[in-house]
């Protein structure tokens, strides 16, 4: 596993040479970060994690940080896919990767002016109060801007972890950016300290 390298915004910093606190709350995009991206899909039988996730996720349990998934499915609104099916692929995803503290969809398009739909803050912000946890304690982890965009639109941490879909301008937006599922949870836990330089950039959206 490659070690991730971290940009860290004047948002979240820590001093140089000093590591992050732990998160109380890591929320999770589900297509591309937990599982693999099978676009608009309503069938729970194509869901695939991607590797590493359940042991990235345990990990987390183990030093008993909470866990959530954060969702844009913009499939419901397009008519590709229903609310039903949306939630049928969830609890697949539950099943293979579970438990999860709280569960986040938008069923928005990016159209809709809605306040959930990431890289809007809404998600992100009503999983933190349904945990009962300050933003400033939750971090996001996701495979596009949209992602870590949510997470600093809300006060929150945000780790980029890019698949092939990922923009190269994305990644140098990020904030904090990790090859893989497995070595952003080492570096929200501590398990490296990649140092810092403060930089501030918006992200993209997309999905």
């Amino acid at each position: 596993m490659s070690s991730p390298r971290a940009v860290l915004s004047d948002g979240g910093s820590a001093p140089s040479g000093r590591p992050l606190p732990p998160p109380e709350v890591v929320l999770f995009d589900r297509d591309g970060t937990l599982v693999v991206d099978v676009p608009y899909n309503g069938d729970p039988a194509l869901v695939q994690p991607v590797r590493g996730a359940r042991e990235a996720l345990d990990r987390l349990r183990a030093r008993g940080v909470r866990i959530g998934m954060v969702t844009n499915q913009s499939g419901i609104a397009r008519g590709m896919i229903t609310r039903d099916q949306a939630d049928a692929v969830n609890a697949r995803v539950l099943e293979l990767l579970g438990p999860f503290d709280d569960v986040q969809v938008c069923p928005h398009g990016p159209g809709d002016g809605c306040a959930c739909r990431k890289p809007a803050p809404g998600m992100v912000l009503a999983a933190a109060d349904r945990l009962g946890v300050a933003p400033a304690r939750v971090a996001v982890v996701g495979d596009i801007g949209a992602d870590v965009g949510a997470a600093r639109a809300a006060g929150a941490r945000g780790v980029l972890v890019p698949t092939p879909v990922t923009l190269a301008a994305e990644v140098d937006a990020a904030d904090e950016v990790a090859d893989d599922i497995g070595a952003a949870v080492a570096l929200l836990l501590g398990g490296d300290d990649p140092g810092a330089s403060a930089q501030a950039r918006p992200s993209l959206d997309r999905r």
